[in-house]
């Protein structure tokens, strides 16, 4: 539904065509994103520091939570390398967000994003099958890929569908043991972390986020 509103906006009309020598399309919308994404940098945050060398860089809270990441909650093992990401696709049972179908314009763009890949069931679906809608292949079903974990401290809400407001929220349900699954093994086994813990490793994520740099957005034309 994003294209036809847009077009709407003579700005908009003349500016793809000035940009892109095209009208306003879902592709060139995701192309102008990507371009303002491309510019966003995280530098010079706590954790970084402290790979650095710099022993004072993280909270002693945040520094326990780090040891937890990398050992007894085994975060590390798909949250790893630079990006903090693997780039890799699991199946966690990530409960699905009852506000996507309660709202209108999000209960419009799923059913109408998963006919545009030609899923069966795209009417009655209420549950996002993930990499399967992409492959068909039934052990996809329920698979998302990994996400950086940069600046994760300003990304809320969590998980592919929004589903958990907090980072306290994501990481008891790691802590559970993840959502239920139907079929395929089980990736998330239950952590035991304590309550404690918990809130260390929620000060580590913290410390991945940046000085917030201002950025000055554009007036916006006339709706």
């Amino acid at each position: 539904l994003l294209v036809e509103p847009l077009r709407q906006v003579p700005e908009y009309e003349y500016g793809f065509r000035e940009l892109y020598e095209s009208d306003v399309s879902y592709g060139k919308i995701l192309d102008a994103v990507a371009s303002f994404v491309e510019t966003l940098r995280s530098v010079d945050h706590p954790y970084l520091q402290h790979l650095g060398g710099d022993a004072g860089a993280l909270t002693v809270g945040a520094e326990a939570g780090l040891a937890l990441f990398q050992g007894k909650a085994g975060c590390a093992q798909c949250h790893s390398g630079e990006l903090l990401a693997d780039g890799e696709l699991h199946a966690l049972g990530v409960p699905e967000n009852p506000a996507i179908f309660r709202e209108p314009l999000r209960h419009i763009t799923f059913r109408r994003f998963f006919r545009a890949f030609g899923v069966g069931g795209y009417v009655t679906m209420r549950e996002d099958p993930g990499l399967f809608a992409l492959t068909f292949d039934e052990a996809d079903r329920g698979k998302f890929r990994t996400p950086s974990l940069l600046e994760v401290a300003r990304t809320a809400p969590y998980m592919h569908n929004g589903t958990f407001e907090s980072l306290e929220d994501v990481v008891r349900f790691y802590n559970r043991g993840g959502g239920d699954i139907v079929d395929g093994d089980r990736t998330l086994k239950p952590l035991g972390l304590t309550d404690g813990e918990i809130v260390s490793i929620v000060a580590f994520l913290a410390s991945l986020g940046s000085t917030e740099v201002p950025v000055e957005a554009p007036p916006l034309p006339a709706y």
